[in-house]
């Protein structure tokens, strides 16, 4: 009997604390890891949302950027974070899709250590070269590797990225032999390659359009399978060098397992309310928001594109020593 009485104890205790917990929360900073270094297209997407999310969950949301090895450092910190619902990681399709099939050890696993919150919008890329590049267009710069192969450099913000996974799809696919210089994170990227140290490199459409219209960078030819308006003059590479070709980038937020289901919820609902915000997402949002950015459907992209990328990792390592 004192047994019985005793969990009907703990089970009302704990009932009452996840209630309270519910009414309080946020309480205090919330934190977001993302793990690639200021400036990049990673953390200038995460300090776009969280700008705008931390409004609506009436708390401060600061970005931690911790880069190296391609995000896995920083995944591996967030994955050993306190649970409480105070410290979240911003991943993608590198380090949360491809990186098991890069490294061989890795000091996290991207289902076991974590439970997805939501998915931000896919972003697509664009295939860059630097201002006084020979090749004016994509299909240029493939009949150029293909005669001269293991000549062309393609930057990248580190192995696992989303640069270089596209990079690698975008080489096996044209037949090309391409060299990958990887960088710790985008932003050092790009300052290389629009110096012409590098000869190309796939950067994402949102943070590489102010290169592009300052006249720094030339764009070529974009992962979509249409046209962006924001790069007029730009066609798919679908169109014109790749047929079939399509990728874009996928972006989720993620808890360390065990978070409070009523932190999950909280910034999940956070996240939704601030994508029907259509002045935000048309005039400085990260774009529109996808379908349906559950946290269900964020688990089930996220094993998905796992997957795929594997296979894109796998057909690329060329027996590469990533750990």
């Amino acid at each position: 009997m004192k047994i019985l009485k005793f969990a009907c104890l703990a089970l009302a205790l704990g009932t009452t604390a996840n209630g309270a917990l519910a009414q309080t929360y946020p309480s205090r900073v919330i934190t977001w890891l993302a793990p690639f270094s200021a400036g990049g297209p990673t953390d200038a997407m995460a300090r776009n949302i969280a700008a705008r999310v931390s409004k609506e969950v009436g708390q401060q949301i600061i970005i931690e950027n911790l880069g190296g090895a391609g995000g896995t450092l920083g995944a591996g910190k967030a994955a050993k974070a306190k649970p409480d619902g105070y410290t979240f990681l911003v991943g993608h399709l590198g380090y949360m899709g491809a990186a098991p099939s890069l490294y061989k050890k890795l000091p996290y696993d991207p289902i076991r250590d974590f439970d997805p919150v939501f998915r931000f919008p896919d972003t697509p890329l664009v295939l860059l070269v630097p201002q006084a590049s020979p090749h004016k267009t994509a299909a240029e710069l493939i009949a150029f590797a293909k005669k001269n192969p293991g000549t062309l450099n393609f930057g990248n913000a580190g192995a696992g990225s989303t640069s270089h996974l596209i990079a690698a799809l975008f080489e096996s696919k044209a037949g090309i032999d391409v060299v990958s210089i990887p960088y710790k994170g985008a932003a050092p990227a790009l300052n290389d390659l629009m110096g012409g140290q590098v000869d190309a490199m796939f950067d994402q459409t949102n943070t590489a359009l102010p290169q592009v219209q300052g006249g720094r960078l030339r764009a070529i030819g974009l992962t979509s399978t249409q046209p962006m308006a924001q790069f007029p003059n730009v066609p798919p590479l679908a169109d014109t060098a790749l047929p079939g070709f399509e990728a874009a980038t996928w972006y989720g937020l993620y808890a360390p397992k065990g978070a409070p289901k009523e932190a999950i919820q909280a910034m999940h609902q956070a996240y939704l309310k601030s994508m029907s915000d259509k002045a935000w997402t048309q005039d400085g949002g990260p774009g529109h928001p996808p379908a349906d950015g559950s946290a269900i459907r964020a688990g089930g992209i996220r094993q998905a594109h796992r997957r795929r990328d594997r296979q894109v990792a796998r057909s690329r390592s060329r027996g590469q020593d990533h750990a």
